[in-house]
């Protein structure tokens, strides 16, 4: 609003020499604003205006007011929020024992969920808001966090997901006084309108079957009846897992990665002939076509990279299971990209946190870099229609819409 809108004379202004004289006066006005506002709120909830007879034998009444100081643009103001003899008032405008603006809560968690560190998160809200906040009020903010994590890593689950791919995240934390390498569990599970969803993650010093275990009793307690198809990396005992707690499911060891640990024994010189012949065995159209590619593969480079056609054959059941699905499925249940995808977002979040203190901080950086993630997760997978009906061919009895 200008000065013509106010209808106020030039002579107003000439009382303000100096910037500091406009925003004390500024000041002065927001305060005798939010003052009134808040005597308004209070008219509206008891129902009449100071004085008026109507308050009279109402059950309720104004009871004074309490000193409150907000920080605002202006500086730090001191107001009066009014009290009702009831002890029930909280103004909407300055929330009852709000200590800080939701709108800097929320500035700091966004911060912090984009791998901000907590002096980086001090300097960005000093500047932006002329906030002073300390590393301990930036972990108090982010504390908040904790209690969300533990009420989303127990909620209820599906009771059948169609596919559900799994994988480990390494990162470093401080554990009794030393830096070690932790993994932090991670599980999507597709369900039956083809959204992707986060099931949970779970923290332990190494990846193991054993763990594994407790990660799908836990899924197993949360409602999860059934798993169609689970998408897996090679770890020694993991199918045997997951048979024992879904014993229907399909595992589906990932070709990519039996691939890159193929490639691993191959000497540079031989690298592009050796994968060009692989391709004839993880691509083939049918299963047949696999295994005689297999038998040539294994003809050609046994005498010289035995090790790498051994591991082939010895996976084989687990690592050419979707061959018996339409390609559509076999795209996305022949990799666990989809999940691999979302650790290179994690890391990227968290990239500017070489280690984390504790288990919790680790928490709450991945838990917020899974968030972020799981936003852009608006829609159902590729030919989602395709696919479920390509699902309730193969599994009928099993796929509850």
């Amino acid at each position: 609003m200008t000065k013509e809108e106010l209808n106020l004379p030039d002579e107003f202004f000439d009382q303000f020499k100096s910037q500091t004289d406009l925003e004390n006066f500024l000041s002065k006005i927001f305060k005798q604003g939010v003052n009134q506002l808040l005597k308004a709120e209070m008219n509206e909830h008891l129902g009449y205006k100071k004085y008026e007879p109507k308050g009279r034998n109402s059950g309720n009444s104004r009871n004074g007011t309490s000193d409150k100081t907000i920080k605002t643009s202006y500086g730090q103001i001191p107001i009066e929020v009014p009290r009702d003899r009831n002890g029930v008032f909280s103004p909407e405008l300055i929330p009852k024992h709000q200590r800080m603006s939701q709108k800097i809560e929320q500035a700091v968690i966004g911060m912090y969920s984009r791998g901000m560190s907590t002096s980086d998160i001090e300097d960005q809200i000093k500047e932006i808001y002329g906030v002073d906040l300390d590393q301990g009020t930036v972990s108090n903010i982010t504390n908040t966090l904790l209690e969300h994590i533990k009420e989303w890593q127990s909620r209820p689950l599906e009771d059948v997901y169609y596919i559900v791919w799994m994988d480990g995240i390494s990162i470093k934390i401080r554990h009794n006084g030393k830096v070690i390498n932790k993994t932090i569990y991670l599980v999507i599970g597709l369900d039956k309108n083809g959204m992707k969803d986060v099931l949970g993650m779970w923290i332990n010093e190494t990846e193991s079957a054993s763990f594994w275990l407790h990660v799908l009793t836990d899924l197993k307690a949360r409602g999860v009846e059934d798993i169609l198809i689970a998408s897996t990396d090679n770890l020694t005992g993991l199918t045997k897992a997951i048979s024992s707690m879904f014993p229907d499911a399909v595992t589906q060891l990932c070709v990519v990665h039996q691939i890159r640990n193929s490639s691993r024994y191959v000497v540079w010189k031989d690298k592009k002939e050796f994968m060009a012949d692989l391709k004839g065995v993880y691509a083939a159209p049918t299963l047949e076509s696999a295994e005689e590619g297999l038998e040539r593969f294994e003809h050609k480079w046994a005498g010289k990279y035995g090790y790498a056609i051994k591991s082939w054959k010895e996976n084989w059941s687990e690592l050419t299971h979707y061959f018996d699905y339409p390609m559509e499925i076999r795209k996305i249940i022949y990799t666990t990209n989809i999940i691999e995808n979302l650790n290179r977002n994690i890391r990227k979040y968290i990239k500017t946190k070489s280690l984390f203190p504790d288990d919790n901080a680790a928490k709450k950086a991945v838990f917020l870099s899974i968030s972020n993630v799981q936003n852009k997760w608006t829609q159902p997978i590729r030919n989602w229609g395709v696919i479920l009906n390509q699902f309730l061919i193969k599994f009928e009895d099993r796929c509850r819409l």
